[in-house]
């Protein structure tokens, strides 16, 4: 932080102190600076774009302070616990013996001034000269501590962010978390406080803990100095700072709740142009730019309309903080001047004293100089500790009742069981996959119920199709057995290699792969593109690669692997439209959504999982193609369960699961599961 106030006339002193930055409030420009790089360092690209109420505010300051510093705290602290506990409390140590080097070098600066004024004052050339020598010296030693204390301190900030972005990242892919987040709109911009509110909180954490560890320095330092000179000095700064802070509390109450609204509006604007360029073709086709102008100026013109008052705030407070800071320069010289012309004092003393004021007024007076910086950062403590409860609660369903998602061991079976738990048939070399127990169904929303009573089971190339009208419930069932909705009750087992079930909890590519109706498109080369989910390379924090794929099993395809099984799906082609298997493009424009699906089989064929679940995944594809693709995954073993609305695919299953729309108001099943065998069986009989 930069010195705010300074003497009424130049002083060498006076430069160096320029350089203190804990001590020193900041000047109003710095605050508006600090504001437009945090801005053009914010890229929003938020899931979440319903409006969530400003925090609650708690009428009783006392409490709403308590609640306040526990939430920083909760969000503070686990990194000063954590494996980089004692690398990052050591550069913290190193932070504050900084801090410390430089309040002394400013308490020896003063006196320096007070003898260099004194020289001046008495003409005293020789004593003058020495003085300035003096004062070049400090300069030349003094710099190099300011310079690695700003050093040390944001290198410090930035390996806590570092980490903490990393602890948050974790949290909120774990467990489908960003799913939930998103669907339910839970939250507001998750990925805005993530990349903008933790790179504000550890910075600004760092430097107002610096800020007032520093203040307390000061205050014993340049307190003894200024009591000494003139004690009314010394009662008059303290009456001074503190009606200052009292009126600084009132004029700006109400610049929390705008700085938190300002960082929410902005976000859900720049949300808003994402998703036009995200949906760029959609538009266009319907021909919709004027209804999304209409959208993006709505969402403009409320976060103009904030930023409006924001400012009327701010101006308030400034008109007060100006005089304040202004009135100041003139006091301490003005108190002892009387002195000067009795002769009690020299002249250096008055020098002395208006720099010792300055100093102790500016500890006194943090909440008056810092009070817009102060609000801007408790709004980022309170966007920060909702997200940080949210995480901590673990999104968990409301509900009395809740699906059992299970995984166990793979085991072989003898009999097939039916819907009814009558035996069909005998399956001796068949292996049961997946188990559906007396599943019901609801939506995760409003409890509104999609499936009634549901049992199933599903073994080695038993290949199911689920149809029935829109709304039915088809692609809610596949988000049951993905573990994204939990409503409702019964158990989905899933029957995993013993190998898997050592190594995770939840399903792995090798064993069951989900391909979504509109395939997700990495942003990564046509090779990515191919090897995702199954084989992944995370980069560390450290710059270095690791493997977290859960695929270490199986042998990662090679580049003839990837072109064969390009050219099995009919896309062949494509590496040489787009340069090779290397090349990065936005795979989701350049591709239609037809490649798009042939390209997620092509996945499939690579991953070679047990089980498949197709959410419609040949909507885009002619039947020519949807025929070639169903017997490229017959060819490779692999299980599948399909959603679709196509007769055509009947043909391609072994039975069919039926869903009708439920009543909500009846307890009866609305499905069926048809033998497609035995019923081609019996018309060939007949």
């Amino acid at each position: 932080m930069i010195l705010i106030t300074a003497p009424p006339f130049p002083t060498p002193c006076s430069h160096l102190r320029h350089l203190h930055v804990p001590p020193r409030p900041p000047l109003r420009h710095e605050s508006t600076t600090h504001r437009s790089k945090s801005s053009r360092f914010r890229r929003s690209v938020s899931a979440a774009s319903s409006l969530l109420p400003q925090p609650p505010r708690n009428p009783d300051k006392a409490s709403e302070l308590r609640a306040l510093w526990k939430r920083f705290w909760k969000v503070a602290a686990p990194y000063w616990f954590s494996e980089d506990k004692d690398q990052a409390r050591l550069r913290l140590g190193a932070v504050f013996a900084l801090t410390l080097a430089t309040t002394g070098i400013s308490v020896g600066f003063n006196f320096l001034g007070r003898d260099f004024y004194n020289a001046l004052s008495n003409k005293d050339q020789e004593q003058f000269t020495k003085q300035l020598l003096y004062y070049l010296c400090g300069f030349a030693g003094g710099i190099p501590f300011f310079v690695l204390r700003d050093y040390a301190k944001e290198t410090l900030s930035l390996r806590w962010r570092s980490w903490m972005t990393k602890h948050y990242l974790q949290r909120y892919l774990k467990d489908q978390t960003f799913y939930k987040i998103q669907s339910q709109s839970m939250i507001d911009n998750p990925d805005q406080r993530i990349v903008d509110d933790l790179s504000s909180f550890t910075s600004t954490a760092l430097s107002f803990s610096l800020t007032l560890f520093s203040a307390t320095i000061d205050l014993i330092s340049f307190s003894n100095i200024l009591f000494t000179i003139y004690p009314p000095l010394f009662l008059l700064l303290l009456l001074y700072s503190l009606g200052g802070t009292a009126i600084s509390l009132f004029l700006g109450k109400g610049l929390v709740n705008l700085n938190f609204m300002q960082e929410k509006k902005e976000a859900d604007f720049r949300y808003n142009l994402v998703r036009v360029r995200e949906n760029a073709e959609s538009i266009a086709f319907y021909g919709g730019e004027q209804n999304e102008m209409q959208l993006l100026l709505d969402r403009f013109r409320s976060a103009f309309d904030n930023l409006t008052e924001l400012l009327i705030a701010s101006r308030n407070l400034e008109f007060f903080t100006d005089g304040y800071r202004y009135l100041i320069q003139i006091l301490p010289a003005a108190l002892v001047a009387p002195m000067f012309f009795s002769g009690k004092i020299e002249f250096g003393v008055i020098n002395q004293s208006v720099s010792a004021f300055n100093h102790i007024l500016g500890d006194f007076s943090l909440v008056v100089y810092q009070f817009q910086a102060i609000s801007a950062f408790s709004a980022v403590i309170d966007r920060l500790g909702e997200f940080d409860d949210l995480l901590d609660n673990n999104i968990t369903s409301h509900t009395m009742d809740e699906i059992e998602l299970t995984y166990q061991s793979a085991e072989r079976s003898s009999l097939l069981v039916d819907s009814n738990g009558s035996s069909l048939q005998s399956r001796p070399e068949n292996q049961k996959l997946l188990e559906i127990q007396e599943l019901t169904l609801q939506t995760p929303t409003n409890g509104t119920t999609l499936v009634h009573n549901l049992t199933a089971h599903i073994y080695d190339k038993d290949h199911l199709l689920i149809m029935g009208p829109s709304g039915s419930g088809k692609t809610s069932l596949l988000r049951a057995m993905a573990g994204l909705w939990r409503s409702g009750k019964g158990r989905i087992t899933f029957y995993l290699n013993p190998q898997t079930l050592e190594n995770s909890v939840n399903t792995s590519p090798g064993d069951v792969l989900f391909l979504p109706q509109r395939p997700y498109m990495v942003l990564g080369t046509l090779r990515q593109q191919l090897l995702y989910p199954a084989w992944t390379t995370t980069t560390t924090m450290d710059g270095g690669s690791e493997r977290d794929d859960g695929m270490d099993e199986l042998k990662k395809p090679t580049t003839d692997d990837l072109m064969r099984t390009l050219k099995n799906v009919r896309l062949g082609h494509i590496v040489d439209r787009f340069g090779g298997l290397d090349s990065f493009h936005e795979w989701s424009s350049v591709l239609s959504l037809g490649e798009q699906q042939r390209l997620a089989f092509a996945r499939l064929l690579l991953c070679q999982p047990k089980l498949a679940l197709l959410d419609e995944s040949t909507s885009a594809l002619d039947e020519a193609n949807e025929a070639h693709l169903y017997q490229q995954i017959q060819s490779a073993g692999i299980t599948y369960i399909s959603i679709g609305h196509r007769q055509t695919l009947t043909k391609f299953h072994n039975k069919i699961l039926h869903f009708s729309t439920a009543d909500p108001k009846s307890i009866e099943r609305n499905w069926r599961i048809e033998d497609v065998n035995a019923k081609e069986d019996s018309l060939l009989n007949q």
